[in-house]
């Protein structure tokens, strides 16, 4: 079934997904609103604002929003990206009208306590300690502070204790309302969805949002830099940038292709020859990070410290080499993975409300999977070496963690 996309008159959007045979729903609200769009002393509210709509809402307290989802078999959820934040139930198909108050208190109605903020100041701060804590994930923070050096998209999405530490109740309240507005919010459904009981419980719960300005974020553009830091680690991890595209890029589907066949699986090029062939890691893998207006072409490594210079030379040589003489046989395989990551993902009824509402926010309609399809189908062997040769021109990043000796990665992957 196709799914239907409706518009309250304040502009809130609808997406109705219905898929047969399913006995529970996903629902989705999801905002246009992540870190990107925080100022520069706002950096970490949007996800504190995320945590902090969870301590009240509407008539319930923070005991009463989880039991009262999960008494009926559900579960809530919530997460914070640089462009979206995302709320999200998934029920059983009579939980729909429950699962939409829960989701629209949280949204609308947050109690924001000051004592209650004070708190989970502290909670935030474990996390951004247990990221820090964690190497492959502290290493993916260092990249994109040195890929979009000064800018919203560079900042850790988390913030630091000292950006949260100037909030208060009231100031996170203002920064709420114009962020959480009705006209960049997506309310999206998949499942065991009725239309007509949706659109009524929408119009319900939100047909009475006002549209509130609040300037888009800048345009971003890549830095070049690198950063490198050393730790007392058994592993070095490394992650190296380059210019992609943006979501709305007509070179989109030709990057994901170029990706998948550089390091997007065991047969994929750097696996191959990065560990297969020489041994010098465990875990490696290229992806695509495509936002509104720019994006990024990464490959990422876990290597020992002694091999993360020769690591490092073997990625450069192999996404320079793959430029020059990508084949056919590569290019159906990557067609392929795209193809069965398509209708896998939509078997996936939360997947699908988080997919059609991103394809909403970013590009304003849903985008047909055979529509994907053919877009894969069009890319060419002309089309992979242009892309893939962009990426090699303009400024790269990187970032180097863990032992001293693994340092000299970086004057590999910053000598490009």
């Amino acid at each position: 079934m196709t799914p239907r996309v409706h518009t309250l008159a304040n502009g809130v959007r609808v997406v109705a997904d219905p898929m047969p045979g399913l006995s529970s729903l996903a629902l989705s609200v999801v905002i246009r609103g992540g870190s990107r769009w925080e100022a520069d002393d706002e950096a970490g509210w949007a996800h504190m604002l995320e945590h902090m709509v969870f301590k009240g809402a509407g008539r319930r307290d923070a005991r009463g929003i989880a039991e009262a989802i999960e008494a009926e078999g559900g579960q809530v959820n919530a997460a914070t990206g640089f462009e979206r934040t995302s709320f999200q139930v998934r029920c059983l198909a009579d939980g729909l009208p429950l699962g939409l108050e829960v989701l629209s208190d949280l949204v609308r109605r947050p109690h924001l306590d000051g004592d209650e903020l004070e708190r989970e100041k502290l909670v935030i701060a474990q996390e951004i300690a247990d990221a820090a804590d964690t190497p492959d994930d502290r290493v993916f923070d260092l990249a994109q502070g040195a890929a979009f050096r000064g800018q919203p998209l560079g900042r850790p999405i988390l913030g630091t204790m000292d950006s949260l530490a100037p909030a208060t109740a009231a100031r996170l309240a203002a920064f709420h309302r114009s962020l959480y507005a009705a006209d960049r919010i997506v309310v999206s459904a998949s499942g065991a969805v009725d239309e007509d009981a949706l659109l009524a419980e929408v119009e319900r719960q939100f047909a009475d949002m006002t549209p509130v300005a609040r300037p888009s974020p800048a345009p971003a553009f890549m830095t070049r830099d690198v950063v490198v830091e050393s730790r007392k680690l058994e592993q070095a991890q490394l992650v190296w940038l380059s210019p992609g595209v943006s979501v709305q890029s007509e070179d989109y589907h030709a990057l994901r292709l170029f990706a998948e066949i550089l390091g997007g699986g065991m047969a994929s090029r750097l696996f191959q020859l990065v560990r297969e062939t020489h041994g010098l890691c465990y875990a490696i893998d290229a992806y695509c990070a495509n936002y509104d207006d720019v994006g990024v072409l990464g490959v990422y490594a876990g290597t020992a410290a002694a091999d993360a210079k020769p690591a490092a030379n073997l990625i450069v040589e192999g996404l320079a080499r793959l430029v020059e003489d990508v084949t056919e046989a590569e290019l159906a395989r990557a067609r392929a993975q795209a193809r069965a990551g398509l209708h896998m993902g939509r078997e996936q009824p939360l997947a699908r409300a988080e997919q059609a509402a991103g394809q909403l926010l970013a590009l304003g309609r849903l985008i047909d999977p055979a529509e994907s399809e053919a877009a894969f189908a069009r890319v060419t062997l002309a089309d992979l070496k242009r892309v893939g040769a962009r990426s090699l021109e303009g400024p790269k990043a990187a970032a180097v963690l863990g032992p001293k000796r693994a340092a000299a990665a970086a004057a590999v992957f910053m000598a490009q």
